[in-house]
């Protein structure tokens, strides 16, 4: 249990329980991690910057406490790159950011430190989380642990490629489209991203936008609950934040699950399809399947253009003032915003209501709505986009999110796990969809199916 590869391999709830426990110290643990990174991340480069110095320090403040600090305590983590922390660079995927030291830590960080978490460093993410493969100016290609030719997903896949690699236990993403369940799909980890505002972000500068949230990557469901509970809870300056209201009901000893493998909507490739029908006939034996789906009808469109006006507003001034500075892709998302008038935007902002309301009628009737988590495998590193499926080409690059990008649109809490597999097959993994507040359902039926079913992280053969 002590030597680097053991210890690299265990949970972060193992660790910390073997911290308490007087099995493994601090400083020990953030060793082997450290060198696992510095083995495996000239390859992978999951990192933008590792805090060796500072990591060692809290690491030995933590072995000094006379009791633990929190319930992760000692556990090293990963913070996306999009997030601030306080004294350590945080350069949002951009050269604009190259020096960025932000003096506050984001709250969602706050948290993890004073539940004893040590930050390792900060994970890569395409400039501003805007990118298909995770790449940017300054780092990168995140490589795909799994065949380093492939990318690991964007935007999150510093992150999941952190985890699957055993470079930390648990980290840290963001997901607007998909950008934790896709990397977790692809690099064959477990993903939540909760009902929007249960981890607050308070300093968000549109409060009530329920597009983007925080979320964690791990290799099993218990980290991600661990996770969850210590930075889940209210924040007056989150408006968000004030109304997420628990469902703490029991999971039905044999729930009921609809299943879709697209939404009725989405793009999905043909090698998805045969993956999540084959998941399907797994979970045939755990719960009662039955094909079945919300209303979807112009989900896509509202997306789009919901997504082009945040981004619009966000960013615009760096398209005016930096622009030959900014990767394409930021480029793109920002002058498709430009030309929105209110009329589209509060359109799109009607459809949403319809869309919500037909997935509220659908748990009517189903414990859970299980989809895929990605539409495609993961792809050559070299191309940029997802043009096409299966040969039919897509109106806009980030159409072959629609998996993804729909239940962020209604702000329905997701888990991601990893489907059962082959040996030679890539990873893939299942998007499973609960009512707001029901997180712990979630947890209670993703540990089931982990460990009865096989819907589990398996290591990377990595040397």
């Amino acid at each position: 249990m002590t030597s680097d590869r053991s210890v690299c391999d265990l949970t972060a709830t193992t660790i910390a329980r073997a911290i308490a426990k007087g099995e493994l110290s601090s400083c020990e643990v953030v060793e082997a991690h450290l060198e696992r990174i510095a083995h495996r991340d000239v390859q992978l480069a999951a990192f933008v910057t590792v805090d060796a110095e500072d990591a060692r320090r809290a690491a030995q403040i933590c072995d000094a406490a006379p009791a633990p600090i929190g319930p992760l305590h000692g556990v090293p983590v990963g913070i996306k790159d999009l997030t601030d922390t306080a004294g350590l660079a945080t350069t949002y995927g951009s050269v604009l950011f190259r020096d960025h030291v932000p003096a506050e830590d984001d709250l969602v960080v706050t948290r993890l430190r004073r539940a004893g978490a040590i930050i390792l460093g900060k994970t890569n993410t395409p400039e501003f989380g805007f990118g298909a493969v995770c790449t940017n100016k300054l780092c990168g290609p995140t490589r795909n642990p799994f065949d380093p030719a492939l990318t690991s997903g964007g935007s999150s896949g510093g992150s999941a490629v952190a985890v699957a690699a055993g470079m930390v236990p648990l980290a840290h993403g963001t997901d607007f489209g998909g950008s934790v369940r896709t990397p977790a799909s692809f690099c064959d980890v477990a993903s939540i991203r909760p009902t929007p505002g249960r981890i607050p972000s308070p300093r968000r500068p549109l409060g009530w936008d329920m597009l983007a949230s925080h979320g964690f990557l791990a290799r099993g469901v218990d980290d991600l609950e661990l996770a969850l509970s210590i930075c889940a809870g209210g924040d007056v300056h989150d408006p968000l934040s004030m109304g997420v209201v628990n469902d703490d009901r029991p999971v039905a000893a044999r729930p009921r699950i609809a299943v879709t493998p697209d939404f009725g909507v989405a793009p999905v490739a043909r090698e998805v399809r045969a993956r999540f029908a084959a998941a399907r006939e797994t979970l045939a034996a755990a719960a009662d399947v039955v094909p079945a789906a919300p209303d979807c009808g112009g989900a896509i469109e509202t997306f789009r253009t919901l997504r082009a006006a945040h981004i619009a507003n966000s960013y615009g001034e760096l398209l005016k003032t930096r622009r030959v500075e900014l990767t394409p892709t930021v480029i793109w998302n920002i002058e498709a915003g430009a030309k929105l008038s209110a009329e589209d935007y509060l359109k799109a902002e009607r459809r949403r209501t319809a869309i919500y309301r037909s997935f509220r009628e659908l748990f009517t009737r189903a414990d859970f709505l299980v989809a895929p988590a990605a539409s495609v495998l993961p792809w050559l590193n070299e191309i940029s986009d997802v043009t096409a499926i299966d040969g039919a080409a897509l109106e806009t690059p980030i159409d072959y999110l629609a998996i993804t990008f729909i239940v962020s649109l209604v702000g329905f809490p997701v888990l991601t796990l990893p489907a059962p597999r082959g040996e030679n097959e890539l990873p893939f993994g299942i998007q499973i969809i609960a009512p707001p507040g029901c997180e712990s359902r979630l947890f209670a039926f993703g540990r089931a199916i982990e460990n009865e079913l096989g819907f589990s992280h398996r290591r990377p053969k990595l040397p």
